[in-house]
């Protein structure tokens, strides 16, 4: 089965035509890349030290597009320790830094008995129908994922993803970061209008874990919001097959078609 990216060497992957973007088809989508930096942190940590600590946030700033072709990955810490640890993870290409990924990973301890929240839950995947983001968005990437959607209204619907290609060939890919190779495509599967109407990429992403993902499919429950002055965001609940596991912020630019 294909794959998004294929390793060179401990540092380097290249990129293959599956991660073509939506923005530009000569561009990479940066889903499977944040994916891959993800993969990169957890790599690193647990190589480093063998300790129990669980992802708990991760944060991407996205400094600019990314062409289908060799990247670098690199690592370091920021604040090693043996029940809370930062680390970064910083994609290149051609030596120019394209995003940075930072993580907090903390201790696992026991709290089953008082494991709960009031989050409101979300219809089975199965309960929904099938949509393609192909409808609206050009790219390779879009149609690599299924996709079931309820959507309420332009900015606002419930939905559930799974990806069809593995992150990374030949290497076994944490649940997390395969999450994490998909949910960026939040944004675009419930916009407030349409493409062809308005640019609104977003320049980060956000992830709050409180619990694991434990299924292939994500659920989503997503708001897409637009201000005054060319600012948005879209905040989506996660979810997998069990129940809510976490959070997504998006920070949007918004710029009208017509201006640019």
């Amino acid at each position: 089965m294909p794959a998004y990216f294929r390793r060179l060497d401990a540092t380097r992957f290249a990129a293959t035509d599956a991660v073509q973007g939506a923005w530009n088809t000569d561009e990479q989508h940066i889903a499977p890349a944040l994916g891959l930096l993800t993969h990169a942190l957890e790599r690193d940590r647990h190589e480093r030290q063998s300790s129990p600590l669980t992802m708990s946030r991760i944060s991407f700033d996205i400094l600019g597009t990314l062409p289908i072709d060799t990247i670098d990955v690199t690592t370091r810490v920021i604040r090693a320790g043996r029940t809370i640890e930062l680390a970064e993870a910083t994609l290149h290409h051609a030596g120019r830094p394209a995003s940075i990924a930072r993580a907090w990973f903390a201790q696992n301890h026991d709290t089953a008995a008082i494991a709960g929240t009031n989050l409101p839950g979300l219809l089975a995947a199965d309960t929904m129908q099938a949509w393609s983001p192909s409808h609206i968005w050009p790219g390779r990437f879009v149609t690599t994922v299924d996709v079931r959607r309820n959507e309420v209204e332009p900015g606002r619907a419930q939905f559930w993803m799974r990806p069809r290609f593995p992150l990374l060939e030949g290497e076994t890919i944490s649940p997390t970061a395969r999450m994490l190779g998909l949910v960026d495509i939040a944004n675009g599967i419930t916009p407030r209008v349409a493409p062809a109407e308005a640019y609104f990429p977003n320049v980060d992403l956000d992830v709050h874990l409180f619990r694991a993902p434990e299924s292939v499919w994500i659920g989503f429950d997503t708001t897409v919001s637009f201000g005054p002055g060319g600012h948005g965001l879209t905040h989506s609940l996660l979810h997998d097959e069990h129940g809510p596991i976490g959070a997504l912020l998006q920070a949007l630019t918004v710029r009208p078609r017509s201006t640019t």
